[in-house]
């Protein structure tokens, strides 16, 4: 089914009664990026191979050209910034994968560590951010003070957060986005120990962390459940945003399909926001609702990074499903098909948006859900 586009969705309002939300995978603007901005964080590594960031700057630029520097913040979202305008969502989520903070006490035996300077964070205010979902596993690279320092420079910025906090109830606590004239979207974030999370980073009540998910059993589920309960009231659009999975290959697990679908049959979720992998996945719409698997890397330093060529790891998505506001039904659902070449979100090639579309084809097949290419290179999802 597809409920079909308004005329106002094409513009990309979604209609009086629609709410459009702009999802995406990892933004990872720590290391190799942060190096390109105004204010770069220290350049010392701890990984086993490179140890000054600059490396990263250096193959980015090697695959695809000189980057000029100091890049302005608006640099890395590139043509992605004139289209989500002209889409207008009403709510902008990502999972942020980076700590952000001046902190040199990072995470010891960790091997991967991230963390942009927070003098750069109007790299993720010149896309008007408004929630960024921190229940992964690079936020407390730099340690607790480093995710001390991420929640209050982004919350000094205007953002919210959902997934990380001082506490498990912080961690555990939704987004709350208001929707003028519309209503209020819920973002309840959770990372699974399959994306790597260390299980010291688990939130307690007498410890800062992530809202860590062990299990994905009855008990984690009625937990679920019974977070939302306590908060949410009619009219409002709830997403799961979870953070599981390896970082490469197409098979969803039968534990995380089962998982998400009862998200959305007994926990009252509207949208399963998964991510982690560094490349798109699969896409379900269940019982009217949508299910993302994995939304892949939306930016990130790899370029030049040889391995895993196959998955074309370059290429990434901006979701922008429209949901009913009265009950939560996906109503149509767009997806824009962007390429990473010098640090920067591109419009990519034909033969760039034919792959993704005949991969989404492909690993959608299981789900019952296709994508066809339309005006502009974009893809519309039907199901």
């Amino acid at each position: 089914m597809d409920v079909g586009m308004t005329n106002g969705a094409a513009r990309g309002t979604g209609g009086p009664s629609a709410i459009t939300l702009f999802l995406s995978g990892d933004v990872m603007p720590g290391r190799g990026i942060d190096q390109v901005l105004p204010h770069p964080s220290s350049p010392r590594l701890y990984e086993r191979y490179v140890v000054h960031a600059g490396d990263y700057v250096a193959l980015a630029e090697r695959k695809n050209g000189p980057l000029p520097r100091p890049l302005d913040y608006d640099y890395i979202w590139g043509d992605a910034l004139a289209l989500l305008d002209q889409y207008s969502p009403d709510v902008r989520i990502i999972n942020l994968e980076t700590a952000v903070t001046a902190s040199d006490a990072y995470w010891k035996g960790k091997g991967i560590n991230y963390r942009m300077h927070p003098g750069n964070i109007r790299c993720l205010t010149a896309a008007r951010i408004d929630c960024c979902v921190l229940a992964n596993n690079h936020v407390l690279d730099w340690g607790y003070r480093g995710l001390t320092d991420t929640l209050d420079v982004l919350h000094g910025s205007g953002m919210q957060t959902a997934g990380a906090g001082a506490d498990l109830t912080e961690a555990q606590s939704p987004a709350r986005l208001e929707v003028a004239g519309k209503g209020r979207v819920l973002v309840f974030a959770f990372g699974h120990y399959s994306s790597g999370i260390p299980p010291e980073w688990a939130a307690t009540n007498r410890r800062a962390g992530v809202a860590r998910l062990e299990h994905l059993t009855e008990e984690t589920l009625q937990q679920i459940a019974t977070l939302v309960n306590e908060v949410r009231v009619s009219g409002d659009i709830v997403v799961a945003s979870i953070h599981w999975g390896g970082n490469w290959g197409y098979v969803v697990p039968r534990e995380q399909q089962l998982f998400a679908r009862l998200l959305i049959d007994e926990a009252g979720i509207d949208v399963v926001h998964g991510h982690s992998s560094h490349h798109p996945r699969g896409i379900e719409v269940y019982r009217g609702k949508p299910i993302l698997y994995g939304c892949g890397d939306l930016l990130n330093d790899y370029e030049g990074i040889n391995g895993y060529e196959e998955f074309r790891g370059e290429l990434s998505l901006l979701y922008l499903p429209s949901l009913d506001a009265a009950s939560g039904t996906l109503l149509h659902f767009e997806l824009i098909p962007m390429a990473i070449r010098r640090f920067r979100l591109n419009r990519p090639s034909t033969e760039e948006t034919q792959w993704l579309c005949e991969m989404l084809n492909r690993e959608g097949e299981k789900f019952g859900t296709r994508v066809q290419i339309s005006e502009g290179g974009r893809l519309r999802l039907s199901w």
